[in-house]
This record gives C-alpha cells, structure tokens and sequence, in this order.
C-alpha cells in the first residue's frame, strides 16, 4: 500500500487531490473514521486536508502531541504522528481510530508521514515563493500608480513616445481641455494621429532631433484653442532604458501664459521707470519756458489793465483766457514735480476737497476746447457729497480731464457727456463721481486691460496707454478706486469712489 502511496504523490495529479486519495485510503486501511494532515503556519496548527466526517480540532491535535508515538490514553481515539524533514517541523498527520493500532498500521501511518515530508515542504517553500511574488508585484504595482498619480497630478501635458513615435503614457492634464484625448484612446496609437491639428512632418523632426543628438529640446507656441490666445512652453527630453542610444521622448507642455504676462507687466513698469530718470533730466528744460509763458502772461494782464484804464475796450473773455494760462502753467509745473516722484517720491499738498469744486474747475478749463466745444456736457452735481481728506486738487482735477477727455474721443464730435456726483453709503465710500459717455464702448476682454500702463484702444499715434494708468494710481493714493461699465456701441461709465470726512 506504501508504493501505491508513494505512486500517487508520484503523479500528475495537483499535490491535494493525491493528498486526499491519500488520506481517504489510509481511513479504510487502519479503519478509521477520520484523517488529516495539518500544517504548521506563523499562527499555529492550520489544517491542510482531511478525510472523513468527523473534525478534529487544533487542541485535540496538540493533546495528542502530547502522548507521543502511540494514541495510549489519547483522547477520542486520535492518532497523531508528526511530520518532520530533518530538524524541521512541517506538519501532524491525524487518524481517528477505535481501539489501538496493529503494528503493521502504526507502521503505514509513520511511513506516510515520512512520505508526506519532503512532498509537504516543497509545497510550502512553492507558497511561501508564491507569496512573496504576489506581495513584491503588489508592491511594484503601488509603486507604479503611485508614479502615475504625481504624473496625473503635475499641472503640465506630458506624454511619452518610443521610436516607432507610437504613445506609451499619456498624463491626466492631456486628457483635460479644449483637444482632450483619452488615455485609452491614445496609449500604443501613432502621435500624429492624436496631435493631427499639428504638422506631421514638424513633430517629425522635433523627436528625431532629440533622438539623434540626445539633447533636450524646448520651444514656445501660441493657440487660440480655447478661444484665447494661449502662450505655452514645450520641452522634449531625450529618456534611455539602458546605456544604449536614446529610447523614447518625453514631451511636457506647459502653460505659461501668465508667466509671460507678467514679463511684459515688468518690463512696461522699467519703461515707467525710465520716464522718471527721463523727467528728471528734462525738469529744467521745460520749467524755463514755463516762466517765460507766466511772465509775459503777467505782462499782458498789466498792458491789458492800462488799456482799460485809457478808455479802450477789451474783450471780456480776454482775462479768462490769461487766467487759464496762468492756472495751466501752474499745473503744467506740478504734473512735472509729479513725474519726479518716478525716481525721487516727494509727499504733495494734501488738503480737504469738494469733489464738486473739482469737476467744476477742471469743466471751466475745458470749456475752451475747440472739440469739446461740440459737445453737450450735462451735470448733476449732489451738494451733500462730502469732502475728500487730504486730497491733492490738482491731481483730482488731472484724474477728471483724463476722463473727459477720453469720452471726448469715444464720441468723436457729437454727443452728449454727464457727470453726476451722488453720496456713497458710507464714509469709506462716501462721494461718488461717474463720467458717462454716449462712445463706442469698451469689449469686454479689454476691460481688465484699460488701466495697464501703455495699453490703449485708440488707434496708433492717438494715445500712449498712460492716462488711464496714472488716473488709477492717483485714486488709490487717495483711497479710492475707479470701477468701470461698458457695452459696445452704447458708451461707457467710469465711476470714481473715494473717502469722505465723517
């Protein structure tokens, strides 16, 4: 029987199913009504396999550990015979019987135990190598969607070809936005199919540049996909499995349109430095003329004081008109102290102002000018508008002719242009002054843009993009802000709101 035993772990059948005849055939051979092989594990006895209808437990198994070779005095019967391969424990082999062993039978289980060793420790090494394989690959494999999640995490595009330029990883970020490509319709397919709104034959030369001299590439393009014009930096990197020539081509597209914005941002504001060494340099020059202006308007107001003395009768608007130059020479002078604040900051006259009596002067000032002349100003000046703590009126009066001005130009010759001044709600927000006009308006893009510096909508050699610029900076010097409305082809509303003395 011990060769039909021996025949059957022999075979090749699975090692349970043999174990199981095994055992099924042992029962009838000592007459037993139950049999088992158990195993040792980390958490104690487990069982493997067993025969019959009866089931030992691990306690009884251990109880019968206990009584040695023999079932003498083992409880219900147990025959148990451990199964060891040289100093190692693999495993129990179990028998229940009634009554005891013949010889021949205490024979057969002993030998089937000894059989059972060698067959049971490979099976158990094969598992332990089993379970180590499973517990190495699920690791590579959190390891590997671990690697994937920061790739799908990056605010960049990146994917990556080999050299037959079929895709072989695809991020997240490639699968987002106006030319979103799934990852499963794009993995193992040819690039220029996905990126097929590109020249095949440019993305060509690009990965075979980097194929061939093994250098990172980077360039820059513009698109408008999204309905914006869209700035973004593509760089290839060159990638290599071994130390062999260059495998497959890593792309990352990223957007930097902000980024060059804000380049552009920095380098109008070294312009805005530049104008402040450059009205340093010219203060003098222009200041001269300037006395020159207000001293022969001096002298016109005395000669035209004599005329009227001797007889002779002069236009009455002739001494407004020497009161504008004087006023405008004055201003003149200031607005050129103000661009010295550039490159040397020097605090102005701050003072308490009626907005009112803001708006009315700078009005009186362009009351003259041939084209606005054409133009029908309506006011509506609200007396309780509180006044403006430390105020500087003249550039207040700057901020307003800027304003009207601009209106001026949105209208061209013909229209109507209101000013209205209302009280706020309270004193952080207390007078309000709004310059609306009847222009072609503003395009919604563009009304984030208007208060950049030398950003402008007028055609070229019609403005420098400061004014609007130079009006905002002043309202935030004195605490304010200016908001603006706009519709195309109905005009535009600028809304100046500053602080008042409670």
């Amino acid at each position: 029987m011990l060769a039909g035993f021996s025949a059957e772990l022999a075979s090749s059948r699975p090692l349970e199913t043999s174990i199981e005849r095994i055992l099924f055939a042992l029962r009838g051979a000592v007459g037993g009504s139950e049999a088992a092989v158990w195993l040792y594990t980390p958490q104690g006895l487990s069982r493997g396999w067993s025969s019959g209808p009866t089931i030992a437990t691990e306690a009884e198994v251990r109880a019968g550990l206990a009584f040695g070779a023999t079932n003498d005095g083992a409880p219900g019967g147990l025959r148990v015979e451990k199964i060891v391969l040289g100093e190692r424990r693999v495993g129990v082999l179990s028998v229940r019987v009634e009554g005891e062993l013949a010889a021949e039978q205490e024979l057969l289980v002993t030998a089937l135990a000894n059989l059972f060793a060698p067959e049971l420790a490979h099976a158990e090494r094969s598992r332990q190598l089993e379970v180590e394989v499973a517990a190495r690959t699920a690791e590579i494999e959190r390891g590997r969607r671990f690697t994937e999640k920061i790739i799908d995490s990056l605010p960049l595009g990146l994917y990556v070809i080999d050299r037959e330029y079929r895709i072989q990883s695809w991020n997240r970020k490639r699968e987002t936005g106006m030319q979103g490509v799934s990852r499963e319709e794009a993995i193992g397919r040819p690039i220029f199919e996905i990126l097929h709104r590109q020249p095949a034959e440019m993305l060509r030369r690009e990965f075979d540049e980097v194929f061939s001299s093994g250098r990172m590439q980077e360039y820059q393009m513009q698109s408008v996909a999204s309905g914006e014009a869209r700035t973004y930096r593509i760089t290839k990197i060159p990638m290599r499995l071994g130390d062999g020539p260059v495998t497959h081509v890593i792309t990352i597209g990223e957007d930097i349109t902000d980024w060059t914005q804000a380049q552009e941002r920095f380098s109008q504001s070294e312009k805005l430095a530049a104008i402040g060494q450059l009205a340093a340099g010219v203060m003098h020059e222009i200041n001269n003329p300037l006395a020159t202006i207000a001293a022969c308007a001096e002298s016109l107001g005395y000669r035209i004081d004599d005329l009227e003395r001797s007889g002779v009768t002069v236009a009455p608007e002739t001494h407004d008109f020497l009161g504008i130059i004087d006023n405008e020479v004055v201003r003149c002078k200031q607005i050129v102290d103000g661009l010295l604040d550039f490159s040397r900051p020097k605090q102005p006259r701050k003072e308490r102002v009626n907005l009112n009596e803001v708006i009315e002067r700078t009005l009186f000032l362009l009351k003259h000018h041939v084209r606005f002349k054409r133009l029908t100003v309506e006011t509506a000046l609200d007396p309780l508008v509180g006044r403006v703590p430390e105020a500087s009126t003249e550039q207040l009066v700057q901020v307003f002719m800027a304003l009207l001005l601009n209106a001026m130009d949105a209208m061209g010759d013909r229209g109507v242009v209101r000013v209205v001044t209302r009280p706020g709600t309270d004193a952080l927000n207390g007078a309000i002054a709004e310059v609306i006009d009847q222009g072609h308006g503003i395009a919604r893009g563009e009304l984030g843009k208007i208060f950049e510096p030398f950003y402008t909508t007028k055609p070229q050699g019609q403005g420098t993009g400061l004014g609007l610029s130079i009006c905002y900076g002043i309202v935030q010097e004195h605490g304010g802000r200016i908001e603006v409305d706009s519709t195309l082809g109905q005009g535009s509303t600028f809304r100046i709101i500053l602080p008042v003395v409670n």
